[in-house]
């Protein structure tokens, strides 16, 4: 990769980001397309985020970045305009700057998990969903879940977030999220057996928590789709005892695939996106971490 006067810069900007695959993804991407750009590393809290964030619109090296835990939220009041979905979710993973410097915030999460739902042809209008997971990834994946027409999504967390976030969520889609605290084990068992599609964006079973899962596998049944936002390792605890009952099973592979694909479509203006080279780079990453 040549890097020149010319070369745009994208910057992730997140704490911890050692786990993140993001960079080799895009930068193989990038140089497949011939794109003059380099997706690079900023680790950072929100600490100084303002001071970060003002860097970036001013400084024309750099097209716009990349945003991960813990400032998705914060992110947004630092921001000039915001897409309309992004604005709802309340949180932004991928901002842009406009030609003439504004900076413009997505949220590119929920469209990757969808995408990937849909490639694997689960529908998704009039069924029951259930997000264990009311974090960033659970809040972007259930709005879009909301808006693409789902008859029911089930919220589960350890807190009140899935009270706050089924209230927020059904202010702009009335009735359609019920909220499940996660100790609520009957309740839990009672969404399930309604269920259709059982998404965890909890983080649980990701690398250094393999040993967790989201729900009991007691509560699994072989009519369940079972999708996991966690690709790192390739099958968490939740997927394996998901096939194990028969489930269909989907990790989060596809979901950063294409949530990547979309971001780099708002970088560049449209342009024509490599996705075979960024699901080849993906996979070549994942078999070297299994050790394959």
């Amino acid at each position: 990769m040549q890097i020149d006067i010319n070369s745009r810069l994208i910057a992730l900007i997140g704490t911890p980001l050692s786990q993140s695959f993001a960079a080799r993804m895009q930068n193989a991407a990038y140089q497949a397309a011939g794109f003059n750009m380099v997706y690079c590393y900023c680790e950072a809290d929100s600490t100084h985020l303002k001071e970060i964030i003002d860097g970036i619109r001013y400084m024309p090296t750099f097209l716009g970045c990349a945003v991960t835990k813990p400032n998705k939220e914060a992110v947004m009041q630092y921001l000039d305009d915001h897409d309309p979905l992004c604005k709802k979710i309340g949180s932004s993973n991928t901002v842009v700057k406009t030609d003439s410097g504004r900076l413009v915030g997505y949220n590119t999460d929920g469209y990757g998990a969808l995408r990937d739902i849909k490639e694997h042809k689960i529908p998704i209008k009039d069924h029951v969903m259930f997000s264990f997971g009311a974090g960033g990834t659970g809040r972007s994946v259930c709005l879009e879940l909301a808006e693409e027409g789902a008859k029911k999504i089930y919220i589960s967390s350890r807190s009140e977030k899935c009270e706050t976030l089924s209230e927020e969520i059904n202010k702009f889609y009335p009735g359609v999220c019920v909220p499940v605290r996660a100790a609520d084990e009957a309740g839990i068992k009672n969404a399930l057996d309604e269920t259709d599609v059982i998404l965890n964006l909890s983080g649980l079973g990701m690398r250094g928590k393999e040993e967790y899962t989201c729900v009991d596998k007691k509560f699994l049944k072989p009519s369940h789709v079972c999708f996991d936002a966690t690709y790192n390792p390739a099958e968490t605890r939740f997927l394996k005892e998901a096939k194990e009952v028969g489930c269909t099973t989907i990790n989060g592979l596809g979901m950063s695939l294409y949530q990547g694909l979309r971001q780099i479509q708002l970088w560049t203006g449209g342009k024509a996106v490599p996705l075979d080279v960024m699901r080849e780079t993906l996979m070549t990453i994942l078999a070297e971490k299994e050790g394959k």
